[in-house]
């Protein structure tokens, strides 16, 4: 399965409905299609989706809300779900979830979530579920237009067989055996602890610090045992991974961490969620990241990268507009694809963004001005 498309009403944080596209809005060349995911027709998928916006515009909330969606397409209970914060104490929300499975369809979920104030849990109120086959898309504008008689499941013919806060798509995964790998990196944004794993690929590790000749992990007597070699030393035993800290540095450790989670990702054609994406790298790391996502000789089943950044540098490192999405926070976030702001490829995208043009993604004037003279009256 893969997410075409992410529409959503009723989020407390957010101004309006949200709307989070992951097809390609602009023309696709020859050169392009090396670098794109292609479903069918001339529909494409971008594999990396950059969110950037200033400190408290809502990157971290938007990838909640991405993650609540394949969350509810993955028919994963939703009070089980890290992300249904995001759901805060709502009346109602409704999730429409545009996706394509397997069997050469393209599906509308659309999901009413309520919340009940006294069992603090949530529920899915009702459901519908469209289809359609990709021979019955046309035209790429008519690609999310269902009609009544594409409608396949109702919540009221299947809730006496499920959970309140299952999807019904439960039906559809076990028929197809479907299920989205996602990796969700987002534990990983301050903390920065290395997993207890069996192996780690020689490879990242020489990518990331060549000094480093073996980390390995085993149990001994119930025991986590680390040992770590660097090249012209002893062994080291280790009994704590925290203990990794004093030896490795930080963006050793994270690298470590993303970089193995990443081939998993790859492999499985599945999603990986990474937030601040810049923390305790450097930009060469990040950016060779987005290349092997970008990749599609090691990308060969579809992987998606989203990631949230602060930094505008990140944006040169993509030709096209239509994978980066700008959040702003003006009484309610609102996330706006790049493309439908920025109409040629050919301006440079950290300028742009630094400079003002694109509006709200850089701090406000006046905020700074008053800043600074609190600052001088302090000192």
């Amino acid at each position: 399965m893969k997410l075409l498309k992410i529409v959503a009403k009723g989020l407390p944080l957010f101004k309006g409905d949200t709307e989070i596209g992951f097809t390609v809005l602009q023309r696709v060349s020859e050169e392009d299609k090396n670098r794109l995911i292609p479903l069918f027709s001339n529909v494409y998928l971008n594999p990396t989706e950059a969110i950037i916006g200033i400190n408290a515009s809502g990157k971290t909330s938007v990838i909640k809300v991405i993650l609540l969606a394949l969350g509810i397409v993955n028919s994963e209970p939703i009070n089980h779900l890290a992300c249904k914060d995001i759901l805060g104490k709502a009346d109602e929300v409704v999730m429409n979830i545009y996706y394509v499975s397997n069997d050469c369809n393209l599906y509308r979920l659309e999901t009413c979530i309520t919340y009940d104030r006294v069992q603090n849990r949530y529920s899915i109120e009702k459901e519908t579920l469209w289809s359609k086959s990709f021979q019955d898309v046309k035209l790429r504008k008519t690609l999310f237009d269902f009609q009544d008689s594409m409608v396949v499941a109702t919540r009221k013919q299947d809730e006496r067989f499920l959970s309140a806060d299952v999807s019904i798509v439960i039906a559809q995964n076990k028929k197809n055996k479907e299920r989205i790998m996602v990796a969700d990196m987002r534990e990983y944004t301050n903390v920065n602890v290395l997993p207890i794993s069996d192996t780690i690929p020689e490879s990242v590790i020489s990518f990331l610090d060549p000094s480093i000749e073996k980390i390995s992990f085993e149990q001994k007597e119930h025991k986590d045992v680390i040992r770590l070699k660097f090249a012209g030393q002893d062994e080291m035993v280790l009994y704590d991974v925290r203990d990794l800290d004093c030896y490795l540095s930080s963006g050793t450790i994270k690298g470590i961490i993303v970089f193995t989670q990443a081939m998993k990702v790859l492999k499985a054609g599945g999603y990986m969620i990474v937030d601040e994406i810049e923390n305790h790298f450097n930009r060469e790391i990040v950016t060779t990241l987005l290349r092997f996502f970008m990749d599609a000789r090691l990308n060969k089943n579809g992987a998606v990268l989203v990631f949230t950044t602060h930094y505008p540098e990140l944006l040169d490192e993509y030709e096209r507009n239509d994978s980066i999405c700008i959040t702003r926070n003006r009484g309610g976030i609102t996330v706006e694809n790049l493309a439908n702001i920025l109409k040629r490829n050919d301006i440079k995208k950290s300028d742009a963004y630094q400079s003002g043009y694109l509006e709200g993604t850089t701090p406000a004037y006046e905020a700074y001005k008053q800043l600074k003279k609190s600052i001088s009256s302090y000192i």
